[in-house]
């Protein structure tokens, strides 16, 4: 079975990045994938350093073995000033190769203006430096305050059709780059 975790890069309570991150778990667990949330929210990790080894937070060691478990990540993002989160991005550099090489990823942003993909691109090219492999289909949201109904349901049709095309995607990469059926 396909085993997924999911990396939302948003603190924020009611995190439109955190509600763009369970549609599209549910959409894979739909397709017969395990997903696994880790929501950074709960966490307790510092931040990185450069060193190897962080004693005092036992959730980066949590953070490294769940996504070394895992087949492939969805990775989801705010889009803050041009780029991904800092959270987010912290969360990767406390990881490494070991971690993340070879895994397939699916990539998320959300952003309150127009859409574009500066967040999409920056995960694209963090992924590819760990030897990821990401998937061409990818989600922005622009003026995602406009994207969910109040029980956090997709309003727009063709958004949900592209979160369908997404989850298949992964599950199909997954299952071809890693051997997985």
């Amino acid at each position: 079975m396909v085993k997924i975790v999911g990396i939302a890069g948003s603190l924020r309570p009611e995190s439109y990045t955190q509600k763009a991150l369970l549609i599209a778990a549910q959409r894979v667990e739909a397709l017969g994938a395990d997903v696994e949330i880790l929501d950074l929210r709960q966490m307790q990790l510092p931040f990185c350093n450069g060193e190897n080894e962080y004693p005092d937070y036992p959730d980066v060691q949590r953070l490294r073995h769940v996504v070394s478990s895992a087949d492939g990540l969805i990775l989801a993002t705010p889009e803050y000033h041009g780029g991904v989160s800092g959270v987010l991005k912290n969360a990767l550099d406390l990881m490494s190769f070991d971690q993340l090489s070879d895994k397939v990823t699916g990539l998320i942003s959300v952003l309150g203006g127009q859409p574009n993909s500066n967040a999409l691109n920056d995960l694209r090219v963090i992924m590819r430096w760990v030897h990821a492999w990401v998937i061409p289909e990818q989600i922005g949201i622009g003026q995602v305050w406009k994207a969910f109904s109040p029980d956090g349901k997709l309003l727009d049709e063709k958004l949900s059709q592209r979160f369908d095309q997404f989850a298949q995607s992964l599950i199909d990469n997954t299952r071809k780059l890693r051997g997985v059926s």
